[in-house]
């Protein structure tokens, strides 16, 4: 029978000043014991005074639970793929490096006040069918790596000891309809919530942040969960990488990292904010010109970002006719001179006075 190496053996060895050299090629070790094994590598802390700190037995060892994880890391993944391949690139230095940006990206998400509760959800695709996702039921300023789920695109949890999020359909279904999209974050951020609940999209033409990042359009309201809802957004995605959901939150995608998808529940959060504070000083807002907006949209066109507005004319690219900013608290001008008495109203006041003194008489 094969020895199996936990996370406390590994830190006996270490304390023990053992060399991690020593573990057997063929030993399985835990998900925990692989990570403190590689930290181990990374920091040069391998055991005894000049043991190698290369990939050299320990990096065999890291990876004997499920074969050589480096290389099957490096394999193009699908759901099709042999179990052992999955759990390998599940319990490898990448996936790790994954879970870890999820987590991060939770955090800020929680610590920015954009999701309460359990609430929000972020995935990555990792392979041809496949996504890493948040669990159900976590909050996601408490999530630890160990936490995520891989799924397949159907919604089947293939690996991961907690649930997936009830909302991956709408991930899954961002990722079919949109090839680029490799991350997806969703959450509640309570500024541009409010316009979804609104039904309005913001207008454009404000701030330059907004214009390069975001393409924002809004999706009609479903159950939360349900292929309808995943549908509705999914549709938008072609042109879009914003999408507000009516009377429920935001979703963003990403094709480079999940750390830019987050970065655009930041910014359009931002200019929510931005746009009712201005609309509360009961000025027209300064918008930017055709050309000025034609320029930005060139940046953005650079950088790989979807956009409807690429090839409109310049008379088109501002057109926020839908923008009803809200009432302003103003005082209504005075009139210049009493207006003019009712003669009828007179006449009333007139006879009742005349009834009223010929009594006393």
């Amino acid at each position: 029978m094969k020895k199996v190496i936990t996370a406390r053996d590994v830190e006996d060895l270490l304390r023990r000043g053992v060399d991690l050299n020593s573990i057997p090629a063929d030993a399985l070790l835990t998900p925990s014991a692989r990570d403190l094994v590689r930290e181990a590598l990374e920091t040069g802390r391998s055991g005894k005074a000049g043991a190698p700190t290369g990939r050299g037995a320990p990096a065999r060892a890291a990876s004997a639970a499920g074969g050589d994880q480096a290389a099957a890391s490096d394999k193009p993944l699908s759901s099709k793929s042999p179990r052992a391949e999955l759990e390998a690139f599940f319990h490898s230095p990448r996936a790790l490096e994954l879970k870890q940006q999820i987590c991060e990206m939770g955090r800020r998400l929680w610590l920015r006040e954009y999701v309460d509760g359990n609430g929000g959800n972020m995935a990555i695709r990792v392979g041809e069918d496949l996504a890493l996702c948040t669990p159900t039921l976590v909050s996601k300023g408490a999530l630890k790596p160990e936490d995520m789920c891989l799924v397949d695109f159907e919604g089947n949890q293939l690996l991961g000891t907690k649930k997936r999020t009830s909302e991956i359909l709408m991930h899954l279904q961002i990722m079919q309809r949109q090839p680029k999209a490799v991350a997806t974050c969703h959450a509640h951020p309570p500024y541009a919530t409010g316009f979804a609940v609104a039904g309005i999209a913001p207008p454009t033409c404000m701030l330059p942040e907004y214009e390069v990042f975001c393409a924002v359009a809004v999706a009609p309201y479903r159950t939360p969960g349900t292929p309808e809802m995943g549908k509705l957004v999914a549709e938008l995605v072609d042109q879009h990488n914003t999408i507000l959901m009516a009377n429920h939150g935001v979703v963003t995608w990403s094709h480079n990292n999940l750390e830019e998808a987050y970065w655009r529940m930041e910014i359009v959060e931002a200019y929510c904010r931005t746009l009712l504070v201005t609309a509360q000083l009961g000025v027209k807002p300064q918008t930017f010109s055709p050309q000025q907006l034609q320029d930005l949209l060139k940046i953005k066109q650079s950088l790989g970002y979807v956009d409807p507005r690429y090839g409109l004319k310049e008379c088109e690219l501002c057109d926020n006719d839908e923008w009803r900013p809200g009432v302003t608290c103003q005082v209504p001008d005075r009139p210049d001179a009493a207006a003019a008495p009712d003669p009828e109203a007179e006449a009333i006041v007139q006879a009742v006075t005349d009834r009223i003194l010929a009594q006393m008489k």
